[in-house]
């Protein structure tokens, strides 16, 4: 079929498979190109066909020679439907890491269940034995809590008073002002239980108690901070009260690998275009001027440079791995440099639909948007027929 991209808000209801392989090989070249990591070798990345997760897989695998599982939740192609941009990724991965006899094999479905933590650890024991790397980057907005049986759906809410900025419609280009009512204690409660760390203990604990962890076994999750103009509504807000939860559950997370040597961290990572950072109201437009600025000064990052620099300036140095004061690694640095800052700071308020093409770049974040799903990469001839039933090997 010939598949097109077909736009509903700030999702894509459909996918490319071809062009996702693209960009999949694309972040195996980058990789490749910085060299040999001295990284980890037995790899579980939660959340691992999008975004940082796929980043993380693709650079423990292709920069490190590591075996990985990668947990997921994707749909599946259906006659006359494409798949999920994620499965389509999985399935290219899977395919390269065959070809570079490189062992990896995926589990579909949801992280947060019981049923799937059994069903990884079973896999991690017939086929790894113990894992020295255990990568978090789930971002689902809901959660089906496997104790209580409650389903609790996030919300991105500003806590204690009404929310009112800037935004844009990426599709358009037209900024307009937005306000979000203050959030609930419920929210606030809901949002917490699916974004904060209690899901990433409850794997951790699982792998302690299986015995499937090797000595100085290391876990990262991954989170973002941002700046001042954005944090009523992030920072400061539900999502923000997820993030601290998540940061604290570092700190529970390392006294309980203390028996095997092993430490968990948190990494703030750079605001980036994915499918949930484009559901969020200012973050789009705050994106694309901090794009322009950040071209402008050769400082641009996109997920896998991003990853690539943690796993080889971060977590695999010689030496005590290096934290702010509040014990996360900082991957965030080059986006919130003060002179990346102040000059975004001093746009800000003068932005409109009229100059935003000047002064941002809207034209780029557009790019990665249809990129996530595979369309808008080079060298693809999108008129032409593709098979859209794409398998994904190695499928457990």
């Amino acid at each position: 079929m010939i598949i097109e991209p077909k736009i509903r808000g700030f999702i894509c209801l459909t996918a490319h498979p071809v062009g996702c392989a693209k960009n999949v090989r694309n972040q195996i070249n980058y990789v490749k190109s910085k060299g040999l990591i001295q990284g980890p070798k037995k790899v579980l990345v939660i959340g691992a066909s999008t975004g940082f997760g796929l980043a993380s897989r693709i650079t423990s695998a292709f920069g490190a020679n590591a075996s990985t599982i990668g947990v997921f939740f994707e749909k599946a192609p259906q006659e006359g439907k494409t798949a999920s941009p994620g499965w389509y990724n999985s399935a290219a991965f899977q395919q390269e890491a065959h070809q570079a006899r490189l062992y990896a094999k995926s589990i579909n479905g949801d992280a947060f269940s019981d049923e799937i933590k059994r069903k990884t650890i079973e896999l991690i024991k017939a086929d790894l034995g113990k894992i020295d790397l255990v990568i978090y980057s789930l971002a689902s907005p809901v959660r089906n809590h496997p104790v209580t049986g409650v389903t609790h759906r996030s919300v991105l809410k500003p806590i204690g008073q009404t929310f009112t900025n800037k935004t844009v419609d990426f599709h358009s280009g037209i900024v307009s002002d937005i306000s979000i009512d203050p959030c609930s204690d419920e929210d606030i409660n809901n949002t917490v239980a699916v974004m904060g760390g209690e899901d990433w203990e409850m794997w951790m604990d699982a792998l302690i108690k299986a015995d499937v962890l090797a000595p100085n076994a290391m876990s990262v999750a991954y989170s973002y901070i941002g700046p001042a103009l954005t944090e009523s509504v992030y920072r400061k807000g539900t999502i923000g009260r997820a993030k601290d939860h998540l940061e604290a559950t570092a700190f529970t997370i390392t006294e309980k690998l203390k028996p095997v040597g092993g430490k968990a961290f948190v990494s703030v990572n750079k605001a980036l275009v994915t499918q949930a950072s484009s559901a969020i109201p200012v973050i789009p437009l705050y994106i694309s001027l901090l794009y322009k600025e950040m071209k402008k000064k050769g400082v641009h990052e996109g997920c896998i440079e991003q990853i690539q620099r943690l796993f080889s300036e971060r977590l695999y140095v010689n030496g005590d791995i290096p934290t702010d004061e509040k014990g996360r690694i900082r991957i965030d640095d080059f986006e919130m440099r003060p002179d990346v800052q102040q000059q975004i700071a001093e746009v800000w308020g003068s932005v409109s639909t009229e100059n935003l093409s000047e002064i941002g770049d809207l034209v780029g974040y557009k790019k990665d948007f249809l990129s996530l799903f595979g369309f808008g990469v080079g060298e693809i001839d999108y008129e032409k027929n593709v098979n859209e039933n794409v398998e994904i090997a190695n499928l457990v």
